[in-house]
């Protein structure tokens, strides 16, 4: 199937995963200007009380420095932009976050715990498009019913929330009976992991942990250097800091005084993500990343990164094509 033309003007096939606390405007458009879609979680833009919408000023500031981005390089504009809304019941901002996208006519929409279908007649009344991601085939095909234009495949690995189904058996089972937009998010942080969820099936590749170590990205030093620091063996899967399972760096959760290798379950009824949600303190420096941190060993600027993603990507693709 060929990809909706939001896609038309991508440079590399991926898409920059949005980071919670981690994905800002600043980031964004880095990515964007380098090639590839950009995304924040709308829970990110968080303004004091009696303030108004932060989310609204993000979109003012995103829409704006691409549409002066694109004016200035016609032949080689930017990527679209996507924003992620969490759809769990917790989000108690979620209505008000969907009618600031319909009003900046976001191009593309990132829904995450749980399927909606208002939200995805949201996006298409804006002349946007939806992408859902999920865990397994049975999540996929919840979503596709409820109107969701695409998936994002969320395998084994993954940085943050993540499944546990290899990429492979993830990604096949799906195609078995979808043929539109499919990404793929998993140990993705290299240009030969993007040709390879390609040939798996994907279209595009997600990546995440790939870019928190950059110079554009609200993260702090500790947690950058732990990054570039770090291999597949320093990531612990658990859920005892969300509720839902998720890839964390070993170092963050030592640091807080916890034995990586024996946390707690937590119970799943206990995520919230409301503005008022009630956290221990220190689980805000439980930092997530992937499995594929083992390939990024700089703090570097975006543009560098998809760059260094490019190359490898083209690279690949060559070393492929010749034998």
């Amino acid at each position: 199937m060929t990809l909706p033309a939001v896609f038309d003007t991508l440079r590399l096939p991926a898409v920059g995963a949005p980071l919670f606390i981690i994905s800002n405007p600043d980031l964004v458009i880095a990515q964007c200007k380098a090639g590839i879609v950009g995304s924040f979680p709308a829970l990110n833009a968080r303004e004091a009380e009696g303030e108004p919408p932060l989310l609204e000023a993000w979109l003012k500031q995103i829409t704006e420095e691409l549409d002066r981005y694109n004016q200035a390089n016609p032949d080689a504009p930017a990527a679209p932009y996507a924003v992620n809304q969490i759809v769990h019941r917790s989000n108690n901002r979620l209505e008000r976050d969907i009618e600031i996208c319909h009003k900046w006519n976001v191009p593309v929409w990132i829904t995450s715990l749980g399927a909606r279908v208002e939200v995805n007649e949201a996006a298409h009344d804006c002349g946007g498009i939806t992408l859902h991601d999920i865990i397994n085939d049975r999540f996929a095909r919840k979503a596709i019913e409820k109107g969701a234009d695409g998936l994002i495949a969320v395998a084994a690995g993954a940085g943050g929330h993540a499944g546990s189904w290899s990429p492979f058996a993830l990604i096949q089972e799906i195609r078995k009976w979808f043929d539109g937009p499919l990404l793929l998010s998993g140990s993705i942080a290299t240009g030969d992991a993007i040709l390879a969820a390609q040939a798996m099936g994907a279209d595009l590749a997600y990546l995440g942990s790939a870019f928190i170590p950059t110079d554009e990205a609200n993260a702090v030093q500790g947690y950058k250097q732990m990054i570039v620091d770090s291999g597949a063996d320093d990531i612990v899967y658990s859920n005892l800091f969300t509720g839902i399972h998720g890839n964390y760096l070993k170092g963050s959760v030592i640091a807080q005084g916890m034995d990586p290798d024996n946390l707690p379950e937590s119970d799943p009824k206990a995520m919230n993500f409301s503005d008022t949600a009630n956290k221990p303190k220190s689980w805000k420096e439980i930092w997530g990343a992937g499995q594929g941190v083992g390939a990024i060993d700089a703090i570097a600027p975006t543009a560098d990164v998809v760059a260094r993603l490019k190359r490898e990507y083209d690279a690949a693709r060559a070393r492929v094509l010749s034998s």
